[in-house]
């Protein structure tokens, strides 16, 4: 059964907007973050107006509630990505957080001068720097998977790239620049032939695609649930339990002790051992209702809705002369992603027009700089597709970028 966006985009109060210039939004900056059903503004308002309190301390009614909707939403959350257990689910400020959790605490850990580092050179920044910096603090060493011209990592040397001297490989499973959705599979099956761990940002993929954790066998996976209809500032690790388990914790604090004397403390069990202090409980009981709202729409019918509009998108797009379009032209290895370039003008011009016709989406380097590099350009324009959006979206979005054209090439006559 095929979504209906037209009756989904009911459900978003601010798709209905008109903006300050008059101009109706057409937002297309999914990537960055999605937009908010009233079904989970609605919960976190009613939790600061009906039950606000602190979470797993108080005996009293607002307290016991609030921690039975917070708990219940890592359950959801669990079944929802078909991971191993709740008390894998370690909630997060987002996926930045999550991957540099798992870089203090495992990677301080285990990782060791001489040891080696996988990832690709198309990472972004959040899923680069961690590792930066938790191998010049180790002296260990980065390595990294190469792209293929259509942006898909080129496996040809992947046995003397992952070896039995790496520790960790962490790669993205969809690029938030192209879209490329990777098949992680030979990656996956070389790690666990040299005895490695593999974590996977996956704050691309979540979002648009059916995820199983247990199936995919991989050692932590990272989210984040702004991009998915929730609200801001949290996000999941996925870490196979026994791994957790052995996992120092952080951050200290409130709520991940047993017990705490003077000079030294003993650790509370999974979950809380890696989840300090106050949590963003609003936005967590938000993200259930998120979670509720996909369920119900159905995360394959999101996938084939984005891959109609990007399809639309692409024909339409190759039709104006002087773009060039970055990515996979495989369909089959592409979300709802287009980023291009316009010959002779810079993104942000392009980005400017754009948002006085009221079309929203992101220009600049999209925080994957080394893969910018690589493509010898400063940056790129993306348009990033969601369930709501349709191909009225993609008709605006073309009918600006030859309002663009109009402008620049008047300029150049003068």
């Amino acid at each position: 059964m095929s979504l209906d966006p037209y009756q989904i985009r009911k459900d978003f109060p601010i798709l209905s907007r008109t903006l300050p210039n008059g101009k109706p939004l057409v937002y297309l900056d999914n990537g960055a973050s999605s937009q908010k059903p009233q079904s989970v503004i609605d919960a976190t308002n009613e939790y600061y107006s009906n039950y606000n309190a602190n979470i797993h301390r108080g005996v009293y009614y607002l307290s016991q509630h609030a921690t039975e909707l917070f708990e219940r939403t890592r359950i959801k959350t669990s079944h929802f990505f078909q991971a191993q257990c709740a008390k894998a689910i370690i909630f997060t400020r987002g996926t930045t957080d999550a991957i540099n959790l798992v870089a203090q605490t495992w990677g301080r850990t285990n990782i060791t001068e001489g040891d080696e580092i996988v990832l690709s050179v198309q990472e972004h920044h959040s899923n680069l720097v961690p590792w930066q910096m938790l191998a010049l603090e180790k002296k260990a060493f980065l390595k990294f998977i190469p792209i293929n011209e259509d942006t898909t990592y080129d496996l040809s040397n992947l046995n003397e790239i992952i070896t039995k001297r790496t520790k960790l490989v962490a790669i993205s499973q969809m690029s938030n620049v192209t879209g490329t959705i990777h098949d992680l599979t030979r990656i996956i099956n070389r790690v666990r032939q040299v005895g490695a761990k593999v974590l996977i940002d996956g704050a691309q993929a979540a979002c648009h695609m059916p995820i199983h954790l247990v199936d995919m066998d991989v050692d932590f996976y990272a989210f984040s649930g702004h991009k998915m209809l929730g609200p801001t500032g949290v996000g999941v690790l996925f870490g196979k339990e026994d791994i957790l388990e052995a996992m120092p914790p952080w951050l200290g604090g409130g709520d991940m002790i047993e017990s705490v004397e003077l000079e030294s403390s003993t650790y509370a069990a999974l979950p809380a051992k890696l989840e300090a202090g106050t949590p963003n409980i609003a936005g967590v009981i938000g993200f259930s209702h998120a979670l509720d709202y996909l369920q119900k729409v159905g995360m394959k019918n999101i996938k084939e809705h984005e891959r109609m509009l990007t399809e639309y998108a692409l024909e339409r797009l190759n039709r104006i002369g002087g773009l060039h379009i970055y990515g996979t032209e495989d369909l089959d290895k592409r979300g709802g992603v287009v980023s291009f370039t316009m010959e002779g003008i810079h993104p942000h011009d392009v980005g400017s027009i754009l948002d006085e016709e009221g079309v929203a989406i992101r220009v600049g380097h999209h925080c994957c700089q080394p893969l910018m590099k690589q493509l010898s350009i400063p940056g790129t324009c993306r348009a990033s597709f969601y369930l709501y959006n349709t191909k009225e979206d993609v008709d605006a979005l073309v009918h600006s970028i030859e309002k663009v054209k109009s402008i620049f090439g008047r300029v150049a006559r003068k």
